[in-house]
């Protein structure tokens, strides 16, 4: 979504780029300027940041299992400057696509943006729609047996638990431990070896939520640090399991200071059409991750904390309580990232 609202960005100007910039962080980043795209042959002279990103946006789609796609749906009634479109083109490898909301609207939904938006979500009066796509199908390095996978029970919380099939294998993993909130950290590469999931357990005491409140980059780094995470044997037992989730993501940016954009009134997209009148009606992030045997499905510094030392010849990672994943390349870049809670 951060690479949908940039594209958003690249057009937006006045009070309400100033206040997607904002809500993006975009003041984090040295050397940047508005975006001006007064040269017709040129992009992002002015712009480095949206060059950047379209750099990086070109390493991920090589990836052979992972590939990530944006697009602007715009209603016919709107004249869209053609340099706008050649560069979110060109930076983002994201093209416009007309269509006809007041006349088709569930057409729309069902033709263009399918399992993305749910039946209302677009209607009649709406305007521009901002679609951002991720796809992620890997291969574990080293397989689940399908015959090592057993019905065993995963605990929910202290007075819950249902029964998931629980996969098993045993074999050499990056393995952390935690003190500090007491936590596993394993680490399962795919098949590339480019990609890997980071698996947070909470061990012990601790659970989930304690993880979460102390989850943020710079711990998961900590955590994760190439000095911490030793290779040993490790009995590994998780879960198959699937997640879908759907955000509204329209109240949460308004929240967050991004309101101009949505108002017909007030927003500035400029950049993008001559014409007035275009705001963003629709932003909605869908993710959708199945992992099992053969692999994963998905449609987003040393402390004293940590001790890894005297451990045991063989290593028990048991995933039988909510947990945390991340889905990250070899640059660490965090590319999905969600809990599972419950089957």
């Amino acid at each position: 979504m951060f690479y949908a609202l940039s594209m958003l960005l690249l057009g937006a100007r006045g009070k309400s780029a100033e206040q997607i910039e904002k809500v993006l962080h975009y003041d984090n980043f040295s050397g940047f300027l508005k975006p001006k795209m007064k040269d017709p042959f040129e992009c992002s002279q002015g712009e480095r940041m949206h060059s950047e990103f379209g750099a990086l946006l070109s390493q991920i789609n090589q990836q052979k299992s992972l590939s990530m796609a944006n697009r602007v749906y715009g209603t016919k009634a709107i004249t869209f400057h053609k340099q706008y479109l050649r560069c979110s083109e060109k930076l983002f490898q994201a093209k416009l696509q007309t269509v006809d909301f007041e006349l088709s609207t569930e057409e729309t939904r069902k033709r263009k943006i399918i399992n993305l938006f749910g039946k209302g979500t677009i209607d009649p009066s709406s305007v521009m729609v901002l679609v951002s796509a991720i796809y992620f199908k890997g291969h574990w390095k080293n397989k689940f047996e399908k015959r090592e996978t057993v019905k065993a029970p995963f605990h929910i919380n202290a007075g819950k638990s249902a029964v998931v099939d629980m996969m098993y294998q045993t074999g050499t993993f990056k393995l952390a431990f935690i003190k500090e909130p007491q936590m596993q950290v394993l680490e399962l590469p795919y098949a590339d070896n480019t990609l890997r999931m980071i698996i947070l357990l909470p061990v012990g005491t601790a659970n989930v939520n304690q993880i979460e409140k102390h989850l943020n980059v710079k711990m998961l780094q900590e955590w994760t640090n190439s000095s911490n995470m030793v290779e040993r044997e490790v009995d590994v037992h998780i879960p198959k399991f699937n997640l879908a989730v759907k955000y509204d993501l329209n109240s949460l940016l308004k929240s967050l200071g991004m309101r101009d954009i949505f108002n017909v009134a007030q927003a500035d997209l400029s950049g993008m059409s001559p014409d007035k009148g275009l705001y963003l009606s629709t932003v909605v992030h869908k993710s959708y991750v199945d992992v099992s045997e053969e692999g994963t499905e998905a449609a987003a510094a040393t402390g004293e904390s940590i001790a890894v030392k005297r451990l045991p010849v063989t290593v028990q990672f048991t995933a039988n309580c909510p947990f945390l994943f991340t889905i990250q390349d070899e640059s660490d870049n965090i590319l999905f990232a969600g809990k599972f809670a419950s089957p």
